[in-house]
């Protein structure tokens, strides 16, 4: 078995996806977690006591950009990642650094929707047609449904960035789930 930094878990078919509630100012963050595999909620509406409230109820990580709440939620005892930079990239990157430091395990799963964060199905190509737009049909072979809000995935142009991020992630060590 290889050892990697305490906080890294090997990857293990027991353990869930490490849950994050996102603060109103990291919703592009948010969307990009779940596309990694996070299972994030974006609080983008109420106050500091709301998002914390979400926390400890359900066993979330909080990710601020927002140093009075990441205050607050070090001395209310919940689990606080605090992130830090312009671009999505230097947010994740501050977000994996925050976690080395701070213990808190990071486990990925599948990808999830972007969107509402549920759960992707590979479909059929010909379960797409007239769903998605003609050259985006023609041009791709794979295709998933979000089970939860119906929305349509394929690896277009957005897929690089992705690819990008998780180079990042390769960076930090993190779990994934088979």
């Amino acid at each position: 078995m290889t050892r990697g930094p305490a906080h890294v878990l090997m990857p293990n078919r027991n353990r869930r996806p490490t849950k994050f509630v996102a603060d109103a100012m990291l919703g592009s963050l948010a969307r990009k977690t779940r596309a990694l595999g996070f299972d994030t909620t974006y609080y983008s509406h109420g106050d500091d006591e709301g998002i914390m409230r979400v926390a400890k109820s359900e066993n979330r990580v909080v990710l601020t950009a927002d140093k009075y709440l990441a205050g607050r939620a070090r001395s209310g005892r919940a689990r606080i990642l605090f992130v830090s930079g312009n671009s999505d990239g230097r947010r994740l990157a501050s977000m994996l650094l925050a976690a080395r430091s701070s213990g808190v395990t990071l486990v990925r799963g599948g990808s999830l929707c972007s969107l509402c964060g549920g759960v992707l199905q590979k479909i059929r190509k010909s379960d797409v047609a007239g769903r998605v737009p003609l050259a985006v049909e023609r041009h791709h072979r794979l295709f998933y449904r979000c089970l939860a809000c119906g929305r349509y995935y394929w690896k277009g142009s957005h897929w690089k960035k992705l690819r990008w991020f998780e180079r990042i992630l390769a960076e930090v060590p993190v779990a994934t789930i088979p």
